[in-house]
């Protein structure tokens, strides 16, 4: 029976599961179960096989990236799965534990990644008994039984030179976009690393009060958060790291123009005309980005305009300027000193500059069409229901949303008086 056939066989048992007894359900779930181990291990071994040919589909630079194109695997995965692929090929030993359904393939890659970096003090002979040793803790299948086995190696063969702190070595980071847009972040490093990025985050990440003077409600992991993204932010603005493509560090992103132009909404039910013309920001490592957000950071930014034309392909490119200048900008921090948000009061170096009528519908970009507010403010008046208005004083006042005050008062910046607003 070929491949096709029994993949076929499967198909017919899906379609009629809704016909077989208790029992035969059950026996049926063991057996898809015990296929899809098989099939995944017959994946991994046509992967290594193609890579150890070299028989990549022309046209591309991986196997991985020919599946992502040619199955409904995304790119993370088909690399993921290509990466197991080779180093279940580089231990024989392992991948047959595997293909024997002994081991499930996270306990592969466990094994597989202590071997291939042991203890500095386990001697090359005590190699395959220290493998039997944890494949025979694999066959278990709480995994906690063969991290144990892993912390005991580790512990009979781990040496004070360098001790576990210092080792370098050791050192991993992980950042790895997950399926919804977001990244990941875990990692391993050294006590020197972590005290200089525990230092970098601790006077970023105290808490702070809200425009109201109550506690800061954030937890202690976002308010975490919320410090490395300032690290990055400010190491960005600095643009001192090395070039990349002859430019220094920064973030890029690319939106349609008319997609930041407000604009009535499309009509609900003509979909294909609402989805061909409405589009997103797009960045180059992370991809989609909300308009929203695109509009936020667009406050203050360095615009390059490029032209293109009906398909796409660019035919003129503008000229690149910066859309808040250093001399306005130091005008700004003269007005507001800060984060002018009522209450707040951050420093002006967390601080950006907002255009209160955005510059893509008509704002000007001058000193009565801006107001100083930290990253934090700036996020939230994009995303809720307050509004900025240029009060007579030349000063910004802050309308509140109905939910939080149904009369709407305008509130004055932070440290103003009482001057009324327009």
């Amino acid at each position: 029976m070929g491949l096709g056939e029994i993949l076929e066989e499967i198909r017919s048992v899906s379609r009629e599961s809704w016909q077989l007894t208790d029992d035969a359900l059950a026996s049926s779930l063991i057996d898809v179960c015990s296929a899809i181990h098989g099939l995944e291990a017959l994946r991994y071994r046509l992967i290594s096989d193609m890579n150890e040919r070299g028989a990549v589909p022309s046209g591309y630079t991986s196997v991985a990236f020919w599946l992502a194109c040619c199955t409904s695997l995304n790119t993370r995965e088909a690399v993921r799965i290509e990466r197991r692929a080779d180093a279940l090929r580089s231990s024989p030993e392992v991948r047959a534990a595997y293909e024997a359904d002994d081991i499930c393939a996270d306990h592969a890659a466990m094994i597989i990644s202590f071997m291939e970096r042991p203890p500095a003090a386990m001697p090359a002979e005590a190699a395959p008994a220290a493998l039997k040793f944890l494949l025979d803790a694999a066959t278990d299948r709480d995994t906690r039984v063969l991290r144990g086995a892993i912390a005991k190696l580790k512990q009979v063969f781990e040496t004070d030179d360098p001790p576990p702190a210092e080792d370098l070595d050791r050192n991993e980071f992980f950042a790895s976009p997950t399926s919804n847009g977001r990244v990941l972040l875990k990692g391993d490093v050294d006590a020197e690393t972590g005290e200089m990025l525990l230092s970098a985050l601790s006077p970023l990440s105290k808490p702070r009060p809200t425009s109201d003077a109550e506690p800061d409600r954030r937890t202690p992991a976002q308010r975490r958060a919320d410090a490395l993204t300032e690290v990055l932010r400010r190491y960005h603005d600095a643009a001192c790291g090395p070039e990349e493509g002859n430019e220094r560090p920064h973030l890029h992103v690319h939106i349609n123009a008319r997609d930041l132009v407000e604009r009535p909404a499309a009509d609900r039910g003509a979909y294909d005309e609402m989805f061909a013309q409405t589009d997103v920001g797009w960045t180059p490592w992370m991809g989609p980005l909300s308009v929203d957000t695109v509009g936020r950071l667009a406050c203050d930014c360095t615009l390059s305009p490029i032209l293109l034309d009906e398909n796409g392909t660019p035919i003129d490119l503008g000229r690149t300027t910066k859309v808040i200048s250093r001399k306005l900008r130091r005008a700004l921090v003269a007005r507001d000193h800060g984060c002018a948000f009522p209450g707040c009061g951050r420093p002006p170096s967390w601080c950006d500059g907002h255009h209160v009528k955005h510059w893509a519908d008509g704002g000007p970009t001058d000193l009565d069409n801006l107001v100083l507010l930290c990253r934090f403010h700036h996020r939230m008046i994009h995303h809720s229901g307050w509004d900025v208005i240029m009060g007579e004083d030349r000063h910004p006042w802050f309308i509140p949303p109905a939910s939080r005050d149904r009369f709407r008062e305008p509130l004055p910046a932070n440290n103003r008086g009482a001057p009324v607003p327009a």
